[in-house]
């Protein structure tokens, strides 16, 4: 079988594939110090739980944003998959030009999200990850990686609201705020970044298609997604596995002929 690692700032995602058909996945908090005997305990305890010998996994593929991170699970793939792991990075066979102005700036798991909206839509295309950070990333009508934006996650403007504004309280994020017209200060905060989060995401989806002059399909994924969705008309589809799909296509573009 197949793992797919996505590794991202606050939470590693990883999807169990037997062929093209996911068969578990999990997610985890990204641990910048964990040693490769962790990653091995951990594996273990999750693949149990399903019943899953850790030796049924073959190959790994891994895109990564935290550069620390990448060494140990490599390691920890060649310790105990006994395999070398795939990363998604410069070289890599992805099935789409990327016309950025350095296409090595370009984040890995960016990459991975674009590859697997346009795989999904085949015609152009926005994909929206709300992840530590938001990206937005458009692929043209014939698969091109166009660029596109990036701007503060959902989280991290909640942190710092709390952390400048010293008498509002850390609030957590669950659910749609009952009335934009709210009645206490967490409800208040909670209307702030939910409404206000759907306007920012609103304006940048109506600029991309203003400057490509055309209507574009937008796919969300991401923590997040569907609470935002709720509230963005212009959100199309929400995806949850469209990143771990990526891994996957990616995979198999790189497969090695038996």
């Amino acid at each position: 079988m197949l793992l797919a690692i996505d590794i991202g700032n606050t939470n590693t995602v990883l999807g169990l594939f037997k062929g093209s058909a996911r068969v578990h996945d999990w997610r985890i908090r990204t641990e910048v110090n964990m040693t490769v005997d962790e990653y091995a305990i951990t594996l273990q305890n999750l693949f149990s739980v399903h019943g899953i010998p850790l030796n049924s996994v073959k190959e790994v593929i891994v895109s990564c944003v935290v550069p620390p991170v990448l060494n140990p699970v490599e390691r920890f793939c060649e310790s105990y998959f006994k395999t070398t792991a795939l990363v998604v990075g410069p070289g890599i066979r992805t099935g789409m030009p990327i016309l950025y102005d350095n296409p090595k700036e370009v984040g890995a798991d960016r990459i991975v999200n674009a590859v697997a909206a346009y795989e999904k839509r085949k015609d152009a295309v926005i994909a929206v990850d709300f992840g530590t950070a938001t990206t937005f990333d458009y692929n043209s009508e014939r698969g091109e990686y166009m660029g596109g934006v990036i701007s503060p996650g959902i989280m991290i403007s909640c942190e710092a609201l709390f952390q400048k504004a010293s008498k509002l309280p850390r609030v957590e994020i669950f659910a749609r705020p009952p009335s934009i017209l709210a009645k206490n200060t967490i409800a208040s905060m909670n209307a702030g970044i939910v409404y206000g989060y759907a306007g920012l995401v609103e304006g940048i989806i109506s600029r991309m298609k203003k400057e490509v002059n055309r209507e574009l399909y937008v796919i969300a994924t991401g923590g997040l997604a569907g609470l935002i969705a709720s509230e963005c008309p212009v959100i199309d589809d929400v995806d949850d596995y469209l990143t771990l799909n990526g891994l996957r296509i990616i995979f198999d573009r790189n497969r090695k002929p038996s």
